[in-house]
């Protein structure tokens, strides 16, 4: 029960003096992710450890680029989290502290950047058909649209266009809004599951927990909001849990972990021997547009990239064994 809403940010006392709590304060003044405030908070809490609980006020660039150093040597840490404690670090300083930062030098992590495992079409459908209930649905509109998990158990019903056959992302990674495709063939479906969702609502609203959580000040812009159908999640909770904020008890949406358990029994179950996760089914995705002759900027617009050469590493996945040359064996 308190997992329910663990997407939520906690509260905190704005007359707070802990150092930690005026950085989260800050970082939502901003108005960043709850994500992004996770991340920043616990690796500025690890720098800080590192230095013996020394305030960050009184150190610089020397124990910035120590730390850095150490996540290399002694931590082996990926390009991808040491480029993301080196985010938090200049995030911290040149934002929370405004100060100005020298030139840092440190040795960059020269790990290899992995391809990302994909699921041919076939492994896909197997997969998704060994499942059931929603965790199926889910993972049948992260394949067919590109969806992040979070971004799928956080969708409302207001965010369904049947007619223009587009769903829209809010809040995405980076704060973004984005719009992607609505496969068609998942419409019928989705209308039935926003019907169950509908008497779910009612039978709520009867017994008193009908309002639906509501980001940022929302709830106070528009106090009725909350109890419509419109702003209810797709796909809900089984549970009511009690909001982290006010204690209101309430429904949110479904958990990740309920999609990831019930994908590691369908690798289990058909034999599917990759590393995969749920986010496998986004990269799969981009993979099967490439393959049908969709150009990068599109792809990138509908996965919701803020970099380019962040799709790019869809075509090194196509590129695998030699190239996308075909062996003289095989010819």
């Amino acid at each position: 029960m308190a997992r329910e809403m663990d997407d939520i940010p906690v509260p905190i006392d704005p007359a707070s003096t802990r150092f930690l709590d005026q950085l989260r304060l800050f970082i939502r003044h901003k108005k960043l992710a709850w994500a992004t405030e996770k991340t920043y908070v616990l690796w500025v809490r690890r720098f800080i450890f590192y230095h013996r609980k020394q305030h960050p006020s009184g150190l610089a660039e020397a124990e910035i680029e120590q730390y850095l150093n150490h996540l290399v040597a002694e931590r082996n840490v990926s390009p991808r989290t040491q480029a993301v404690a080196l985010n938090a670090l200049i995030f911290l300083y040149k934002q929370f502290l405004g100060k100005h930062l020298e030139q840092l030098h440190f040795e960059p992590s020269r790990q290899h950047r992995s391809v990302p495992v994909v699921f041919s079409h076939r492994e896909a459908t197997t997969i998704i058909n060994a499942m059931k209930g929603t965790p199926k649905l889910i993972s049948r509109l992260m394949y067919g649209s590109g969806l992040r998990i979070n971004e799928c158990t956080r969708l409302r019903v207001k965010d369904l266009d049947f007619d223009m056959h587009e769903l829209v992302v809010r809040n995405g990674k980076g704060g973004k809004d984005r719009r992607t495709l609505l496969p068609e063939s998942l419409i019928e479906e989705l209308r039935q599951q926003i019907g169950r969702v509908k008497l779910l609502h009612q039978q709520d609203t009867a017994n008193g927990i009908g309002e639906v959580w509501m980001p940022y000040s929302l709830a106070r812009k528009y106090p009725a909001a909350g109890h419509s159908l419109a702003w209810q999640f797709v796909f809900p909770s089984s549970n009511v849990a009690a909001d982290p904020r006010t204690g209101v008890i309430r429904r949110h949406h479904i958990h990740q972990r309920t999609v990831q358990k019930a994908m590691k029994k369908a690798l289990s179950e058909t034999g599917i021997n990759k590393h995969a996760s749920p986010h496998t089914f986004r990269h799969s995705f981009a993979t099967r547009l490439l393959e049908k002759g969709y150009d990068l900027r599109t792809i990138q617009e509908l996965l919701g990239h803020s970099d380019i050469h962040t799709t790019e590493i869809y075509t090194h996945v196509l590129n695998k064994g030699g190239r996308g040359v075909v062996s003289p064996i095989d010819g």
